[in-house]
């Protein structure tokens, strides 16, 4: 089934691949180069999973998933955090703000595409 998935990262390499990946797994694709326009895309396109950097130019991942928390028309987009920020703290701080997963770059796509199987089913 097709889901709707925003992914959120400034770094072009990353969504170009992350972009190809979401696609061959049958899903439309949303891109966002940093927080703010994460958030805007969130709030206008409704999508059912936001894969989120944590470090990003404008608003944090961290921010951007506050926000979309906050906001309870959004309570049922699913987050995936998506960082080098690998540390206990740094996981913690992401599901505390209300992520429902979080991974570690690098990351295996074959582990990626099944957690969002997962995330989605």
């Amino acid at each position: 089934m097709s889901h709707k998935v925003l992914i959120a990262d400034d770094e072009p390499n990353i969504l170009v691949s992350l972009e190809f990946l979401m696609r061959r797994e049958g899903h439309q694709v949303l891109l966002a180069r940093d927080g703010v326009e994460a958030l805007e895309l969130v709030r206008r396109e409704r999508p059912a999973l936001l894969l989120l950097d944590v470090m990003m130019p404008g608003k944090s991942g961290f921010e951007v998933c506050q926000a979309v928390r906050a906001d309870e028309a959004l309570a049922g987009v699913k987050i995936l955090m998506l960082t080098a920020k690998g540390r206990d703290t740094d996981v913690a701080q992401g599901l505390g703000v209300g992520a429902d997963g979080y991974m570690t770059k690098p990351f295996s796509t074959r582990e990626l595409a099944a957690r969002v199987r997962e995330m989605l089913g």
